[in-house]
């Protein structure tokens, strides 16, 4: 008579996939175990097989303890047996972790970023005056570069001071007179890991040349 195919589909969820179903299934074989001396042996044995099946543990601080914090998952946390550190509470298993607070408003202007509308809600607070003045001028200089990583093409003072204003909530005004000065043509602001040099400078044209400056000194 031929055996019936056992799928793993109809078997019990493995509670640690890093270690597979057969360390699941002697960790439970550890209870049939009388003699506790014995069966703290065997749960040693099979604490060892799992430092061998997951070796990226060791890069842990206290790997062995975490070892036997999972076999503890494994087998359930009342197993009887020897075990260097006190078995852990079940609570640290099934207690669900506090949920991180989310913003509570949604950023008026992704290319510039919620620190920006931080900046400018404080200026809506200092007073005007020449200190004022040069904190709006800086902050529309830094706003720029941050336009040019996100768009490409050139944009105008008036734009970016039009921006402040209007995420400001028209509470803060751009004094007049107020003028940005010109982008270098070879000005590059690349958008944070696009911008991948390799050592060889900021463009494809400088890299090519100093690839052929490099060759030209070997031969």
């Amino acid at each position: 008579m031929e055996g019936k195919l056992s799928y793993n589909t109809g078997k019990e969820r493995i509670r640690l996939p890093e270690y597979g179903r057969y360390i699941m299934e002697m960790a439970e074989g550890l209870r049939e175990i009388e003699d506790r001396e014995l069966r703290s042996r065997q749960a040693a044995a099979i604490v060892k097989s799992m430092e061998i099946l997951n070796p990226q543990v060791h890069s842990q601080d206290n790997f062995e303890h975490k070892l036997w914090d999972h076999l503890y998952m494994i087998a359930g946390t009342d197993l009887d047996i020897d075990s260097p550190w006190p078995a852990p509470v079940e609570a640290q298993f099934t207690t669900r972790p506090v949920p991180l607070p989310m913003k509570d408003s949604r950023i008026r202007a992704r290319h510039y970023g919620r620190n920006i509308e931080r900046i400018i809600d404080l200026l809506c607070e200092e007073p005007d005056g020449e200190v004022k003045t040069a904190m709006i001028r800086s902050l529309a200089v830094y706003m720029r570069q941050q336009y040019l990583i996100w768009n490409k093409d050139n944009v105008d003072d008036s734009t970016i001071f039009s921006d402040i204003e209007k995420l400001s909530g028209y509470k803060l005004k751009v004094p007049e007179g107020i003028s940005l000065e010109k982008i270098s043509q070879d000005a590059n602001f690349s958008r944070p890991g696009m911008s991948i040099n390799l050592g060889y400078g900021g463009n494809s044209k400088n890299r090519n040349n100093q690839r052929k400056n490099f060759k030209g000194r070997k031969k």
